[in-house]
């Protein structure tokens, strides 16, 4: 499918990380754009194979940063702001910065200023997809295909920057783009993701967890596909956002002693009571 990126400006990319999101963003505009795509890993191997297998038109150096006119950073919170500041000087001020971060409050308060200040347009960017598998070798042109791709600008209501932003992303075939401030997203993220690889992690600790061949089905797929993780990045965000995510565990603990205690009172009303709410709550928020 052809995509019109005339409007946006849009004729050279730099990625800056070429893993899993960095590596699918790559792929996406490799097979939907007619885009000069550059790009950038500490680990040589990943850019000499997308070099070769037709991803990246070649390797992005710091001298070529000026010619980006869309600029993707897609590295661990702490290093993005790291990236960004060093070579906040060699953006050219027509072009977009947008990073892939799990977390946005840190990186926002960051980047906003030095961005205003050097004339470039910097977004929050967080694709909400993803895999157990990392690497740009298990990256893939289709990763964000009906995905929700979370957008956080300085100004919600600059209503032509955030246009010209779901543009960029129209290539990746993003199912839905969400708009919301830096708070709102760490406070929704820790939520949505944070607190679910935290209990499927812990889930797995049970010692009951060595002998559950046999006994598994959908439902221990379900609960534990996140508990295999980076446990380096992740530590990274849940530190970051652990406001939000103790919040959240203690919510849950308070609603398992619930359980717990209606067990071990054995009453059934009360356990029953619990689950229903449960149901219902499941039900309220995405239906049956």
């Amino acid at each position: 499918m052809e995509y019109d990126f005339s409007f946006a400006d849009i004729h050279t990319i730099g990625i800056v990380g070429l893993g899993l999101i960095g590596g699918s963003y790559a792929k996406a505009y490799r097979e939907n754009t007619e885009c000069r795509i550059l790009g950038k890993d500490t680990n040589p191997d990943a850019v000499r194979t997308a070099i070769e297998d037709g991803t990246l038109d070649g390797e992005l150096t710091e001298d070529m940063i000026p010619e980006c006119d869309l600029l993707l950073v897609a590295l661990y919170p702490e290093a993005i702001i790291e990236y960004v500041t060093s070579v906040a000087d060699r953006i050219r001020p027509e072009a977009f910065v947008i990073d892939t971060g799990g977390l946005k409050r840190n990186v926002c308060r960051a980047l906003f200023p030095l961005a205003a200040e050097k004339g470039f347009t910097f977004i929050g960017g967080h694709p909400m997809a993803g895999k157990k598998t990392s690497g740009y070798h298990h990256s893939s042109g289709t990763l964000f295909k009906g995905a929700s791709m979370i957008l956080v600008p300085d100004d919600v209501t600059d209503f032509d920057t955030l246009a010209t932003a779901k543009a960029i992303f129209a290539p990746c075939g993003f199912g839905r783009i969400t708009i919301c401030s830096a708070e709102k997203h760490d406070e929704m993220i820790a939520f949505t993701s944070e607190l679910a690889h935290i209990v499927s992690n812990a889930y797995m600790k049970s010692p009951t967890a060595l002998h559950h061949k046999g006994f598994s089905a959908g439902s221990y797929k379900d609960l534990t596909r996140v508990a295999w993780l980076n446990e380096t990045m992740w530590t990274e965000i849940f530190m970051d956002n652990r406001d939000n995510l103790i919040r959240e565990i203690d919510s849950i603990i308070h609603s398992l002693a619930e359980y717990k205690e209606a067990m071990e009172k054995e009453d059934r009303q009360q356990l029953w009571k619990l689950l229903h709410e449960g149901k219902m709550a499941k039900e309220a928020v995405d239906g049956k």
